[in-house]
């Protein structure tokens, strides 16, 4: 079988620049994402760059069937997961009361079950290379969300169980990542409905700077990373806030929609 490193929603942000970086140091990859002519493109200009072109994969990992498909048809492909990236994921903003109830469901489908079903499910290949899971939280992760509470709650999740898989597989030579970034200018923004206010947007970083800071920390093995300096002071400023407090803030971050 012939090792690869599986990244989700590759098709564009932060997933499509991982890809880019990964592929520069060698990987071979497997690009997963909706958006067919997406992930062609990305496999097109990597190849273009001399580097293997990687195999498209197109799948809704929000279907409960999807994560059985792809293993399926790695192995139909004579592929297995070294190294697997959790990218995929959206978020919403809006009260949770009046957002559409099964788009939210949907959104732990994705943020939450796909990611974890992934990790489990190639737990034996990634040990056998030695290799590992880089899963994309965010400085949400950190704190409730108001505005955004389904998707604040969903990151918590990432967070709390990439630090626990860190913990629990080390030992079976899997080292396992969280990657924390505050504010990026995506697409994930345009969908999510978020429009940032001036003080929130100090934190904005680039796509590719957050991709190489989760690229070097997978690397070195750390258990999280928080993508920047202003992110990382914030994070340790708020274990001494209320959280009476915090809530307020994290209503006032944003202006016509809300969250990190």
């Amino acid at each position: 079988m012939t090792p690869v490193t599986l990244i989700t929603g590759a098709s564009a942000g932060i997933g499509a620049e991982l890809a880019r970086i990964f592929a520069a140091h060698g990987h071979e990859l497997v690009l997963v994402a909706r958006r067919e002519d997406r992930l062609n493109a990305l496999a097109d200009e990597i190849a273009a760059k001399g580097r293997p072109r990687p195999v498209v994969l197109v799948a809704d990992l929000e279907r409960r069937d999807a994560v059985a498909s792809i293993a399926a048809e790695l192995a139909a492909r004579g592929l297995e997961p070294a190294n697997l990236v959790n990218n995929a994921g959206f978020g919403l903003s809006g009260g949770a009361a009046s957002l559409s109830l099964s788009e939210q469901l949907g959104m732990i489908d994705l943020n939450v079950r796909a990611l974890t079903e992934l990790s489990l499910t190639f737990i034996d290949s990634l040990a056998r290379h030695r290799g590992g899971i880089l899963n994309l939280a965010s400085v949400a992760a950190f704190l409730p969300g108001p505005g955004m509470a389904v998707y604040y709650a969903s990151k918590a999740f990432v967070l709390s169980f990439s630090e626990a898989l860190h913990h629990e597989l080390a030992g079976r030579g899997i080292r396992v990542t969280a990657l924390c970034p505050g504010p990026v200018p995506t697409e994930f923004q345009a969908r999510s409905g978020m429009q940032l206010n001036a003080a929130a947007r100090i934190l904005e970083l680039p796509a590719e700077r957050v991709a190489q800071m989760g690229y070097d920390a997978f690397l070195r093995g750390d258990r999280v990373v928080i993508a920047g300096i202003g992110n990382r002071i914030a994070v340790f400023l708020m274990r001494f806030v209320p959280n009476a407090l915090l809530l307020w803030a994290v209503d006032q971050r944003t202006q016509g929609g809300r969250g990190i």
